[in-house]
């Protein structure tokens, strides 16, 4: 150890033992995690484990409610490969120094899906983030951002500084493994937060800050406070620094006068495979072991980095995690088939836990006779590995294991909507599903929907809308799931195959036709879903009478006789939920319309149901001239000349299906 370094170590502790005084502390910190003490004299927040995270705070408050408030500290973020790592670390305030249930990866220790973005939490951060999350509109994977009360920035800029002498803007890498500063100071007269990152080589603040936020942050700062700071890790290691802190609401900043600037240790390097490869080569030269022995070793080494380097190809362009085949095997243990939770044209699906937390998992496994594969398997990774919505199943990552391919997604511990709406021996002591349950699954399914058809960047068209691809989450919350043929329909790319996939009874006639899906055959299927989750039946049921066996038939039958309030599951039937049953009968009955010009996008679906539009009047006098034989596909024009002047805006917004 050199005799700079040992100096420094010195100062360091001087300088914890300052700090500590500062904030009337009994000198501890309270760390929990992977947050320890390191030996060299660094706080590390984070080691080496993969989706774990760490806190250390002060163990005594701090009184900052309307009050001024600096401080800054020293950090590093040592990644596991060079400029690349997932996610980042927080300085912050709290009003207490334990954050019970927090996540790792995109939470950065802080929060969790439950309580990010709730008020009551009474919690400004300051992130150091090196990580892209679309979730959160993260700018970029090397930015700062100021956050209350969540993981969305109230405002963020890229990592760097701006020169006192000519006020130009240098970049600083947060993932470079060198020591930085970040500077904090809250003037409570000018209600004015201003954040300041700069190189530790630098002996003053730059006078230009990187952030500045005018807001009056009292609201926000319950009467104590623990300062603290908290880092996470997710697919790619990095370990989080964090080397001294200060702080004074009664005095100017300090400054730092830092002659030799301490150098981070390396990220720990694994033994690789390929390096046991080589050792094992040298070990059978020496050994003189037959050269056919050799050979077949090498080959078996380069089919391995050929298909790593495949994977690592389009790993790059999709982004999703790709797990461990081992963490996997053991979070299912060992794929038990009392593990598994249904099959389909993909394979098995295996309920499972991750291995270090509570985390319960869904993961996918293709089977060897699956009629989909790799294409379907990349397709929705490519999709839905980028989404982020409430009402879509979210791909937590990947995992490809020799010819085994898997998919990893949040569990939804309630099933399939399927299970909830069909009468059968299996679910005949199953609960049924109130009206305002079904309500609201519906209007969930279609903010899925208008989100893949017109809110996402491209358009997405999902192909498979059934009630086996609604899932129930914990709290009743449709969420629309399995994306292994989806499509892309945006930028020129043309979603006509050479085969009609889909479910039979939930296809659009001209997709049958023509083969070419469209946002217009996603609407279609979700009228077939609306009519069974109100009738509480399928599509087609042999046992039940003649006219009745045909669901969308027979609906149209009772609203010709004026008892369309029948056709519903007579456990939901009341009046007082009368106008709402037929509204969703009759928009089910549009929206799985046999011409596609006339039924409606997901826009003016989401505005049918939220109240905004009404309903033609005589859209009971359009359906029986589509069921005329001999008469042509009714068009656009026909309908706006049937409706009156009033229905015009709701049947204008048919005419643009998708983006």
């Amino acid at each position: 150890m050199s005799r700079e370094f040992k100096l420094w170590k010195i100062v360091l502790i001087l300088f914890f033992t300052l700090s500590s005084s500062t904030y009337h502390s009994n000198g501890k910190l309270i760390m929990e995690g992977s947050a320890t003490f390191d030996s060299s004299g660094f706080t590390k927040l984070t080691n080496t484990s993969k989706h774990s995270y760490g806190h250390v705070f002060n163990s005594n408050p701090v009184l900052f409610k309307n009050s001024s408030f600096n401080f800054h500290f020293h950090f590093g973020i040592v990644p596991e490969h060079n400029h690349s790592g997932t996610h980042g670390m927080t300085c912050v305030l709290s009003p207490t120094r334990h954050l019970p249930g927090v996540s790792s990866d995109q939470y950065l220790g802080l929060f969790n899906k439950t309580t990010d973005g709730k008020t009551s939490n009474n919690i400004i951060a300051i992130e150091l983030d090196i990580h892209k999350d679309e979730e959160f509109g993260d700018l970029d994977d090397n930015h700062v951002g100021i956050n209350i009360n969540g993981l969305r920035s109230v405002i963020s800029a890229p990592a760097g500084y701006y020169d006192d002498n000519d006020g130009k803007f240098h970049n600083l890498s947060l993932v470079s493994g060198k020591v930085m500063r970040l500077s904090i100071v809250y003037s409570q007269p000018d209600e004015q937060l201003n954040v300041t990152l700069s190189p530790a080589e630098f002996s003053e603040t730059p006078l230009k800050p990187l952030l500045s936020l005018k807001r009056y942050l009292s609201p926000y700062i319950m009467e104590e406070m623990y300062l603290g700071f908290t880092a996470s890790t997710g697919s790619v290691g990095a370990i989080h620094y964090m080397l001294n802190s200060v702080s004074g609401p009664e005095v100017d900043y300090p400054s730092f006068d830092i002659s030799v600037v301490p150098t981070l240790p390396l990220y720990p390097k694994k033994v690789t495979d390929k390096t046991r490869i080589v050792l094992a080569a040298c070990l059978i030269l020496a050994m003189t072991v037959a050269f056919v022995t050799s050979l077949i070793g090498f080959f078996f080494y380069m089919r391995h980095k050929k298909v790593r380097e495949v994977l690592e190809e389009w790993e790059v362009q999709y982004g999703p995690h790709r797990f461990a085949y081992k963490e996997l095997f053991n979070a299912t243990k060992g794929f038990k088939e009392k593990q598994i939770l249904g099959s389909g044209g993909f394979g098995q699906v295996y309920k499972g836990t991750l291995p270090g937390s509570d985390a319960e998992i869904a993961v996918k496994r293709t089977s060897h006779g699956s009629s989909q594969g790799k294409s379907e398997f990349i397709a929705e990774i490519s999709t839905i590995g980028r989404l982020r919505h409430p009402n879509l199943v979210r791909l937590l990552g990947y995992c490809r294991h020799k010819e085994d391919l898997f998919l990893v997604y949040d569990y939804m511990p309630n099933g399939s909507l399927d299970k909830y709406i069909y009468r059968s021996d299996k679910n005949e002591n199953q609960e049924r599903l109130s009206w305002d349950q079904r309500f609201k699954i519906i209007k969930d399914v279609a903010s899925a929907l208008l989100y893949l058809h017109q809110e996402w960047v491209q358009v997405i068209i999902h192909r498979d809308i059934k009630p086996a691809n609604v899932l129930i989450d914990q709290e009743m919350n449709a969420r629309l799931g399995d994306f292994g043929l989806a499509k892309l329909y945006d930028q020129g790319i043309d979603p006509q195959t050479s085969k009609v996939a889909g479910t039979f009874g939930y296809i659009a006639p001209e997709f049958l036709r023509t083969g070419r899906a469209t946002t217009s055959t996603d609407v279609y299927a979700f009228g077939l879903v609306m009519l069974e989750v109100v009738c509480g039946r399928r599509l087609i049921e042999r046992r039940e009478a003649k006219n009745e066996e045909v669901l969308v038939d027979w609906i149209l039958e009772l609203w010709e006789e004026g008892k369309l309030f029948d056709a519903a599951e007579e456990s939901i039937c009341q009046e007082t939920n009368r106008g709402e049953i037929e509204l969703v009968l009759k928009l089910g009955v549009l929206c799985s319309y046999q011409a596609e010009s006339v039924r409606p996008d997901m826009s003016a679906v989401m505005r049918i149901l939220n109240g905004v539009l009404q309903l033609p009047d005589n859209l009971l006098d359009v359906v029986r001239a589509e069921r005329l034989r001999g008469q042509p596909e009714i068009s656009m024009g026909m309908l706006l000349d049937m409706n009156s002047m009033s229905t015009l805006p709701f049947t204008n917004s048919f005419i643009s299906h998708g983006r």
